[in-house]
């Protein structure tokens, strides 16, 4: 491998100032303060998509109950919320923090650089989020309220707004969505950039740490797939607003293009918010295992193959929608195919972790939860990618269940793993933690308590996204509706612990013990900076000798060897 190019800094040739408070906080580029405008705007998103699940999850246990901080909950109310918590979770929380933040913080002090590639692009990635994030919110307090047409946005509910009772709303949803697509296509763009141009001097690419990869393959995956989904959102809009009847059948329009359209990026966007998950495990659990990845390379190709087969799956979701059975063949055996990249990173995971001096921290519980929960997610899922199975299955419990169990692991777990292990480095102090594993199982144990029940409410055939399952029993198996109070009361018990994760949040970003430069030990380049890094993160940047996963060499005193040690 050829040796990376020199320095975004040499190649520049530019100084750092100390920067001004406005210059800092409000209209900065150091891809450092744009990662924590993005990490604290998701984590603010989270919180308005944790209340909206609150709401609706109580009115589904308790039908007509006046919920606490909400009011009684109306069927379009509830038709609401659910649209909004799926779309804020998924665009609005899991890609600005497990790609904007965690790849905007990493990357140029993991490939040992001093910046993005793009200051200024990076700063206006996060703006155009920002606002994206403001039109959504706004959306919820026009007429009729917000959109609640399902985050899918399927037709004809969504190419007419007067069905959904929402016809501003449908549309702010539509811009903001279409919005925070131009900010991560701008990111991605960054991201990819930097690393493959800006990286240390000495970095061959079979150096550069698994995260960064994930990262970068995500971005790729995102701007390949996105693209489709642009141009239905442009021919949704004006279906909306000008009349035309490109999803109405009313006028000769197809609502499955919709569909089409949606999955072709929706499966992928799984992949997206995936892999860099992937990429945060596999940092702690070598760190935390002392040992070396067991087959880096393979979980480099595993995530290519990964991306590549996202693109062949997108019709398991349309198995019910009168696609011709023979493709629905075709997409079962292609959605069995994908399950086998993953499952072999998962085994890497496992490889690498057996016969290693494990440390039971909070990161390294966070690890091990993702992969366990995946687990189940991953073949909870092979029963879905199964036409005949999902005839049955299809827009049940059993879906929901299964979904969650695979996004819940990779937005919750992964940003509470990442942002324990890198909080030391973000923030120069460490996090408390026994504060942190009672987070941990106070999150872990509700979190099964929810949506178990679910997959045996979905088995039984209750249906999903019913307002009040009195009004439809045929949906639903009034014998165990108490299955649904169970994990809505688990869903509270998890919501509350919570706030012993904002109480250690905050108390140590004001009263932490300092950390140190390196507190784990670990040998990537991002723990040879200060903690918390300064404006440049080096005075001189660093060269790197060796891979990012030399643990336990033999003949060597120490069990670690940096990135940037010479020997």
């Amino acid at each position: 491998m050829a040796t990376a190019p020199v320095s975004h800094a040499d190649s520049h040739g530019h100084g750092h100032h100390a920067p001004g408070f406005i210059e800092k906080y409000l209209w900065s580029t150091d891809h450092k303060m744009i990662a924590m405008q993005y990490l604290f705007t998701g984590m603010a998103m989270g919180l308005i998509g944790g209340f909206f699940a609150y709401a609706f999850r109580m009115q589904i246990a308790f039908p007509g109950i006046d919920v606490p901080g909400f009011g009684v909950v109306s069927p379009n109310e509830y038709n609401h919320l659910i649209t909004n918590h799926g779309a804020i979770m998924i665009f609005w929380v899991a890609m600005p923090v497990l790609i904007a933040a965690f790849g905007n913080y990493l990357i140029p002090l993991m490939v040992g650089c001093d910046d993005m590639v793009f200051p200024k692009l990076n700063r206006l990635s996060y703006q155009i989020f920002l606002v994206s994030a403001l039109i959504l919110i706004a959306s919820f307090f026009v007429p009729g309220g917000g959109f609640a047409g399902a985050w899918t946005m399927y037709p004809p509910l969504s190419a007419k707004p007067e069905y959904g009772l929402t016809p501003l709303g449908s549309t702010l949803f539509l811009v903001a969505v279409a919005l925070e697509f131009v900010a991560f296509l701008m990111g991605g763009i960054n991201f990819v950039t930097t690393a493959m141009n800006s990286r240390a001097p000495g970095m061959r690419m079979y150096d550069i740490p698994v995260v960064v990869w994930m990262i970068v393959i995500a971005s790729i995956l995102f701007m390949a797939s996105v693209g489709p989904l642009i141009a239905g959102a442009i021919m949704l809009l004006l279906d909306q607003n000008l009349g035309t009847a490109f999803f109405n059948p009313d006028k000769g329009g197809d609502p499955i293009l919709w569909q089409h359209l949606f999955w072709f990026f929706g499966h992928p966007e799984v992949y997206v918010v995936l892999l860099p998950t992937v990429g945060i495990v596999a940092e702690i659990i070598t760190v935390m295992s002392r040992k070396k990845l067991f087959a880096y390379r393979t979980v480099l190709y595993t995530a290519f193959g990964t991306g590549v087969l996202s693109f062949m799956v997108w019709a398991h979701h349309q198995f019910i929608a009168g696609i011709d059975p023979r493709m629905a063949n075709i997409f079962t055996i292609t959605t069995l195919l994908i399950s086998i990249p993953i499952a072999e990173m998962m085994f890497v995971y496992i490889a690498t972790l057996y016969g290693g001096s494990i440390t039971l921290n909070t990161p390294m519980l966070w690890a091990l939860a993702f992969i366990a929960e995946f687990l189940i997610g991953g073949v909870t899922g092979i029963f879905l990618g199964a036409s005949g199975a999902d005839i049955y299955l299809h827009d049940t419990y059993f879906v929901l269940a299964h979904f969650h169990y695979t996004f819940f692991p990779i937005a919750i777990i992964g940003t509470f793993a990442g942002l324990s292990f890198w909080f030391p480095k973000m923030f120069g102090r460490m996090m408390n933690d026994t504060l942190g594993k009672i987070h941990f199982w106070g999150t872990i144990i509700p979190f099964n308590c929810i949506f178990i029940p679910l997959f045996v409410l979905g088995a039984a055939g209750e249906h999903r996204r019913i307002f009040d399952y009195s009004m439809f029993s045929e949906l639903a198996r009034p014998e165990l509706r108490h299955l649904d109070q169970f994990a809505t009361v688990s869903l509270l018990v998890m919501l509350s612990f919570q706030l012993v994760f904002f109480y250690n949040l905050i108390t140590s970003l004001l009263w932490g013990p300092k950390a140190e430069k390196n507190p784990w030990q670990s040998n990537t380049l991002e723990w040879s900076a200060d903690s918390p890094p300064p404006h440049g993160n080096w005075p001189k940047l660093p060269t790197v000798y060796r891979g990012p996963y030399e643990y336990s060499t033999p003949g060597r005193d120490q069990d670690y060897w940096p990135q940037n040690a010479p020997n």
